[in-house]
């Protein structure tokens, strides 16, 4: 079935205490070459037939309306997820 995926972030003057974490742990595990992480989050909508224009539009008011929370985060990306790297993904 097709899915729309929309992917949120804090914004950039909002202190992100998981990415704080996240990057302070990670040359403790031999991640050196990272200086700085910011952690957001990823929602898939998966969408009963076709994905139109109305349904995406539908996605992108749900994104800035229920899936974020204006006052500290941006909806950075709205889109269709590609069916065959779907397979390839589930493949692997």
């Amino acid at each position: 079935m097709p899915r729309i995926v929309v992917d949120v972030m804090p914004k950039p003057e909002i202190l992100d205490p998981q990415g704080k974490a996240i990057v302070g742990a990670l040359p403790r595990l031999g991640f050196t070459a990272f200086s700085g992480v910011r952690q957001g989050k990823r929602f898939e909508l998966t969408v009963e037939g076709p994905i139109t224009e109305e349904i995406l539009e539908q996605a992108r008011n749900a994104a800035s309306t229920m899936l974020s929370n204006p006052v500290i985060e941006d909806v950075v990306n709205v889109e269709v997820l590609d069916e065959a790297s779907t397979q390839d993904a589930e493949a692997n």
